[in-house]
């Protein structure tokens, strides 16, 4: 695959306690659901999001939000690359969200497929309640970043199964894959760093097995952006 906002502590909490409330927060005005999906001999299989995938495999995005607004996505591979992933001619180009509605990443009926050097791709997501100036949202509202300089690919990490969790059809899932937030000493690819007006605001994370749900409390006032590791061997 040539194509990654504040986590709030439970863990003072009982486990029933941690979830009952997790979902509470996240019934928030602004939220959305990321759901990651597999392709099979028998079709599409819903995996959790922390799923190390093999080389060649198959995957795609489902995407529900409960409001308006608007959805960019971009990869930075293993090999240190970026790609627009979404919106563009090859997975679609109408990313407006309309809540309650089902999306497909990419929206062609296509898939993305996982390749390059082992470790974990940074899926960035960018969600805005308004559309980002573009041109008709096909192209990227500023250049993607450059490719790293020969013989310099960035740092990666090295995917890893988690022996604790129950894993379906023997399953391998590292529990640092999926949604995270976008550290305090990480830094931006530098077309997300300038888009006027984006944050990483106060947004609960919660990890479901077979999702990974973002919310903003508060309500969104401009662009947010987070990550979605994805890993693979």
């Amino acid at each position: 695959m040539n194509r990654r906002l504040y986590l709030f502590a439970l863990a003072s909490l009982t486990l029933p306690a941690a979830l009952a409330q997790s979902e509470r927060l996240t019934q928030g005005p602004h939220r959305l659901e990321i759901t990651l999906e597999k392709k099979e001999a028998s079709g599409w299989r819903t995996v959790d999001p922390g799923l190390v995938f093999e080389h060649n495999d198959l995957v795609r995005f489902r995407v529900r939000a409960n409001f308006d607004g608007y959805l960019y996505v971009m990869n930075q591979s293993t090999s240190g690359r970026y790609s627009l992933l979404f919106p563009s001619e090859e997975a679609g180009t109408k990313n407006r969200m309309e809540a309650g509605r089902d999306y497909l990443v990419p929206a062609t009926q296509g898939w993305f497929r996982i390749a390059g050097p082992p470790g974990h791709e940074v899926v960035y997501w960018l969600a805005s309640p308004l559309e980002l100036p573009g041109e008709e949202g096909v192209k990227p509202y500023v250049p993607l970043p450059p490719p790293p300089e020969p013989g310099k690919i960035p740092p990666n990490i090295t995917p890893r199964c988690d022996d604790t969790i129950l894993r379906a059809r023997g399953d391998c899932v590292d529990t640092s894959a999926g949604a995270k937030p976008v550290g305090s000493k990480d830094r931006l690819p530098e077309n997300l760093a300038g888009v006027p007006r984006a944050a990483s605001r106060d947004l609960l994370f919660v990890r479901r097995p077979q999702a990974s749900v973002v919310a903003s409390p508060a309500g969104l006032q401009g662009p947010v952006v987070f990550e979605f590791r994805l890993a693979h061997r």
